[in-house]
């Protein structure tokens, strides 16, 4: 977990994002433990009722579970449910915001894929910098 925090958001909801995207990128997996609250707590000189809080969200939504005396685990099924919701905030949020830059600077969608495709190296023999 990255330890810089900004002034935007409360410190708890930026350590349950973390987490979200700890899952996200298969860093945590399920049945995967999180790291504990005490742990967490020392490591970034956090008050340890904060990182209770941002653990006791994802509890509520149901991608973490507590099991008394062993800690907070991923529940099964959690980076699935997470994908569900993430997509569909970016198709409500910001793919609008995307659509509109697309029009406005008159780009070429064809274009813009053709470009994201990933380059194909002429120097296949593995080792060389290209």
């Amino acid at each position: 977990m990255d330890p810089k925090w900004n002034e935007d958001q409360p410190i708890y909801r930026q350590l349950r994002d973390r987490v979200v995207a700890m899952i996200l990128e298969r860093v945590l997996t399920d049945g995967d433990a999180l790291p504990s609250v005490r742990n967490v707590a020392a490591e970034y000189r956090l008050n340890p009722l904060t990182v209770l809080k941002g653990y006791q969200e994802l509890v509520d939504e149901g991608l973490v579970e507590k099991k008394r005396g062993r800690g907070m685990f991923v529940n099964e099924g959690a980076r699935t449910k997470l994908l569900k919701a993430e997509r569909q905030r970016f198709l409500d949020k910001e793919w609008p915001l995307v659509l509109a830059t697309i029009e406005r600077l008159d780009l070429d969608v064809t274009d813009l894929l053709k470009d994201a495709e990933p380059k194909k190296s002429s120097k296949d023999s593995g080792g060389e910098n290209d």
